[in-house]
């Protein structure tokens, strides 16, 4: 009878994620299927099945052709670029959180909180339009530096390619810095009252509760972020460069993500962009098993 009970309660548990496990193969794993277009010479509206087989044909081009091998180099150093910015300060929602929650004034604290959080619910369209409408050259800086005698040209901010990267990584930041924190904020609300409590019998201040109680309850769940980030290394995503780009700044704006979608939207080569797809993905997997293995091997913690 206990064993049938057992079997009952596992059988509703399964009952109450199946809906999140078929959404998750419709979502995340049916879509695989796409990969096949790697190996034909597929031209819409032409069916697959009409499609000639080239095979490793597309694969072979992207280290033969000079023109793509000089893209994908640009592309990649691109995306490297930003990705390891993001990566240099991936430490910044964490000291984020510590110092809003040593904000004692309850009020502050949850506006401070609030207005840092919901830039993450804006699109990207409208945090470019939000831009447009500060930094294009009838925005509102150029209107300021013009009536301060600053400068008698407008200054094209959005069409520079100069420091690119960083102002995408300021945008980035911007939109997601608070909602980043909460995972930290959570670890902080988790920490047990007894080690403050010995800290403060012991004359610590509130910079060394910070860095010898804080800290390290929140390094592992840095770390575990961390390896995330590392995972992804190459997706960078696709809406916000995709709204920032123009003719100017379109060289130094191009991620792989971006990339990939301009050569099938804007070329039509949707074989090439699928088999760069292709290739990303299996990367992104060996970066995920690679520093979850270095993990298990150095902190004895594994995230697969």
């Amino acid at each position: 009878m206990l064993t049938y009970n057992k079997r009952s309660t596992s059988f509703r548990k399964f009952l109450y994620i199946s809906p999140f496990m078929i959404l998750l193969f419709i979502f995340a794993y049916y879509p695989l299927y796409g990969w096949v277009y790697a190996f034909f010479d597929y031209t819409p509206p032409i069916p697959l099945s009409k499609s000639p087989f080239v095979g490793l044909q597309w694969f072979r081009s992207l280290v033969e052709n000079e023109v793509k091998v000089d893209q994908l180099l640009q592309v990649i150093k691109n995306t490297f670029g930003m990705s390891g910015l993001t990566l240099l300060f991936s430490w910044l929602p964490m000291v984020f959180a510590i110092f809003l929650t040593e904000i004692k004034a309850v009020r502050f604290r949850k506006f401070i909180q609030t207005v840092t959080t919901l830039p993450n619910f804006i699109s990207w369209v409208l945090v470019y339009s939000l831009a447009f409408s500060m930094f294009s050259s009838e925005g509102v800086i150029n209107g300021m530096l013009r009536q301060l005698g600053l400068t008698d040209a407008p200054i094209l901010f959005l069409q520079s390619s100069e420091h690119v990267w960083i102002t995408m990584w300021m945008w980035t930041t911007w939109k997601a810095l608070g909602w980043s924190a909460i995972l930290y904020i959570a670890a902080i609300m988790g920490i047990d009252d007894s080690l403050y409590e010995a800290a403060h019998v012991d004359g610590a201040t509130r910079m060394q509760v910070i860095r010898h109680v804080v800290l390290p309850s929140m390094l592992p769940t840095y770390f575990v972020l961390l390896m995330l980030q590392i995972a992804s290394f190459l997706n960078n995503g696709l809406e916000q460069y995709f709204v920032f780009q123009n003719a100017f700044n379109k060289d130094s704006i191009q991620v792989l993500d971006l990339y990939v979608y301009n050569l099938a939207m804007g070329g039509g080569s949707y074989s090439v962009s699928v088999a760069i797809s292709m290739l990303k993905s299996l990367i992104s997997v060996v970066l995920l098993f690679s520093v979850n293995g270095l993990s298990k091997m150095l902190r004895g913690e594994s995230i697969v």
